[in-house]
């Protein structure tokens, strides 16, 4: 390991075949090592620009013609269909949170009697109540397919229980790709493959995948994905964007905005109420999504994402982070195959007597910015990081494991 070592003298020597660190992207001081993007992205100093260009605008409104409201968003949606791969951009629709876009799908399928709805143990929260109140509804059950115990092949059994969970009763399978505590992986073909043969609708949270991890919705083919825009999108806080498939084309949204109405650029005849929507995904879009200080940061963000190549950041910090996660393995720490979890986050779970709130102590005094969630720390590199931020986090784990 000296050879990759000798590397962290220079803060962004380490470097792909196609990148290099980005942290003269990043306003990002000395002594900090942020690894905890799962946690929420820095933004970058072009997205930054970006917010203050648009509040700048904001305060001189007579600027703000009418195409304004409409361009930009219609360049957003192109941007993020091109991320996740999705030949109609109409069908992308912005989003203030995941537990909105997750609502929306929830409001628009069928649950009956004696059904079920499948997720997995420990998933956040806002992809968790909408499914629960939609079974308590309707008299279905919520089947919460539990975490295996620390073992070896953990992943890949969770995800075999997953499989086998799915029955003819089942009528919905909402999963995450990348689990929020721990980054384990689900194999997302393989579970569609399995709701095709039942007829469930699945239902994705991307936000602790997409952006970092490659997603292929032509592909996988969810009905619905649903993505936070301030983590791995690298966006703003409070605006996300969701994809929405052909089984939600007739729904009905969760709020009336009068912007996805049918003819609503012609400010002039909004008083003439139209019944139509515009067409496939719009309808879902949240109100005020023309949201100009917000809508061009996430913009900026997602053509960085792309000018780096998704598959680029993930092999970025599949390098950085390879030979200290080995460290830890070493050392005794628990982390799940490299098969089934992704390198831009991993949840390390401790050995037996190191207490999690002295580790916890011990980052922290040290700069080091980690998470901690559902018995993991959570460690969540960018393009960012480097060797000299693992070599901070070993020295800080070293010190309580001596």
């Amino acid at each position: 390991m000296d050879w990759y070592n000798s590397l962290a003298n220079d803060q962004c020597s380490i470097f792909t075949a196609m990148l290099l660190c980005q942290k003269h992207l990043f306003s990002i001081p000395e002594g900090v090592s942020y690894l905890n993007c799962s946690y929420m992205s820095p933004l970058s100093r072009p997205v930054e620009q970006a917010g203050i260009n648009g509040l700048l605008r904001k305060a001189r409104p007579w600027e703000i013609t009418i195409p304004d409201f409409f361009e930009p968003v219609e360049k957003l949606k192109k941007l993020f269909a091109s991320l996740v791969n999705v030949p109609d951009a109409q069908r992308i629709a912005l989003v203030p949170s995941v537990s909105y876009g997750i609502a929306s799908a929830a409001k628009n399928l069928v649950v009956h009697r004696g059904q079920n709805i499948v997720v997995v143990d420990e998933i956040f929260p806002s992809n968790y109540y909408s499914w629960q109140r939609l079974a308590e509804e309707n008299g279905a059950t919520l089947k919460v397919v539990k975490r295996p115990v620390d073992i070896e092949g953990r992943g890949r059994l969770w995800n075999q229980l997953v499989l086998e969970s799915i029955d003819k009763q089942t009528a919905v399978v909402a999963l995450p790709h990348a689990h929020w505590t721990d980054g384990t992986l689900f194999d997302l073909k393989a579970v569609r493959n399995r709701t095709n043969d039942v007829g469930a609708a699945l239902i994705i949270d991307g936000t602790q995948s997409v952006g970092a991890l490659p997603f292929d919705v032509a592909e996988i083919q969810p009905d619905a994905l649903v993505c936070a825009g301030y983590k791995w999108l690298m966006g703003a806080y409070g605006l996300g964007l969701a994809y929405f498939g052909e089984r939600f084309d007739n729904g009905t949204p969760i709020e009336e905005n009068w912007i996805n109405r049918f003819g609503s650029e012609n400010f002039e005849n909004l008083t003439n109420f139209q019944p139509s929507y515009n067409p496939a995904a719009n309808r879902y879009c949240m109100g005020e999504n023309s949201q100009f200080i917000a809508v061009p940061m996430l913009s900026k963000a997602l053509e960085l994402l792309l000018e780096w190549g998704v598959p680029n950041i993930q092999d970025y910090v599949r390098q950085i982070a390879a030979p200290y996660l080995q460290e830890m393995l070493d050392l005794g720490f628990g982390i799940e195959e490299r098969e089934w979890r992704g390198s831009h986050l991993v949840g390390v779970r401790l050995p037996q007597g190191l207490d999690l709130l002295t580790v916890k102590k011990a980052t922290s005094s040290s700069g080091v910015h980690v998470s901690y969630r559902g018995g993991a720390m959570r460690i969540s590199p960018h393009l960012y990081n480097d060797s000299t931020d693992f070599m901070r986090l070993m020295a800080a784990i070293n010190s309580v494991c001596s």
